[in-house]
């Protein structure tokens, strides 16, 4: 009889346990889902949930960080716009270094060194025609983690019917992808020239026309030498300013030779560096979506506007 009692005893206790276990683990369950929901992380398999917490946990502590991984795709509010700047809070002290008329088998391949150097990411427009010459300076522009945006095949300034801007533009958008397997989304006029017919059709493809806040001046027929190229660049800065340089188009050993001091000088007043899909990005991020278009603008060029660009 005792021993009967002694069962019944034990089996009561380990129904209660079990019981007991089992509601703590629901309210475990309800707590992570909630505290998922909280921090907005979506149920991944696996290992997945766990970086997906750290992510939502770096994002909140600064949301406008660009991704670790490379962009290249720009935010659809600034597709189909003309951009000259990246509209940024006085404090964010971003800017984006971009490189034109590439890619180039000398200059190219120093500028990217001198960017390895000091873990920079940036921007390079390229011509058609280049990419085609020196394909493996496009790939090692690619393999480094830097963007690429549409330059037009030839260069050509003059004024285009809509078939020849949509073969300057799609043509080297084609080489690009079947060279460095980049979809580009951004796109650069050579010279700066709005209303001959490319930035139109860019437009309605919906690129983004990337201009420029700021030049070194290393593509004027008598460019300045490397102190002055440098000065250019470090007074004009600016936070999510857009910086003209080239890495082709001619003989742009003063560009390279500039660069670290430009780097140096702008690394000493605060900035940091991120490519134009980043910047956009972040300035997406922050609410600020207004496409820095100059009211001014009435020529058929940017103001800045130089032929070698």
């Amino acid at each position: 009889m005792y021993s009967h009692k002694l069962t019944l005893s034990l089996k009561v206790a380990m129904i209660t346990l079990l019981t007991t276990a089992t509601s703590l683990s629901i309210s475990l369950l309800v707590g992570t889902t909630k505290l998922d929901h909280l921090l907005g992380i979506q149920k991944l398999k696996g290992d997945r949930t766990k970086t997906s917490l750290g992510r939502a946990m770096s994002a909140s502590a600064h949301v406008v960080s660009p991704a670790i991984n490379q962009m290249n795709e720009v935010p659809k509010p600034f597709q189909g716009t003309i951009v000259y700047q990246g509209k940024l809070k006085a404090n964010e002290k971003i800017i984006a270094l971009t490189f034109d008329d590439g890619p180039g088998p000398k200059n190219t391949a120093q500028i990217l060194e001198i960017l390895k150097k000091n873990d920079i990411k940036a921007t390079f427009f390229m011509v058609g025609e280049m990419v085609k010459y020196f394909p493996k300076i496009a790939k090692q522009v690619a393999a480094d983690g830097h963007v690429i945006g549409n330059h037009t095949w030839h260069h050509w300034y003059f004024q285009m019917d809509g078939a020849t801007a949509a073969t300057e533009i799609d043509r080297t958008a084609d080489i690009i992808y079947k060279t460095t397997g980049q979809k580009t989304t951004l796109f650069r006029p050579p010279g700066g020239f709005l209303n001959n017919g490319l930035a139109q059709y860019a437009k309605n493809q919906k690129y983004a026309v990337m201009m420029w806040s700021e030049e070194s001046g290393d593509a004027e027929r008598r460019s300045p030498q490397v102190p002055m190229l440098v000065k250019n660049v470090l007074k004009q800065a600016k936070p999510g300013a857009i910086v003209l340089l080239h890495d082709g188009g001619g003989n742009r050993s003063k560009s390279v030779k500039a660069l670290p001091e430009m780097i140096a000088g702008l690394k000493a007043q605060g900035y940091r560096f991120v490519t134009i899909p980043q910047l956009l990005e972040i300035q997406a991020q922050e609410k600020s979506v207004v496409t820095a278009v100059s009211p001014t603008v009435t020529k058929d060029e940017h103001p800045n506007n130089q032929l070698n660009h």
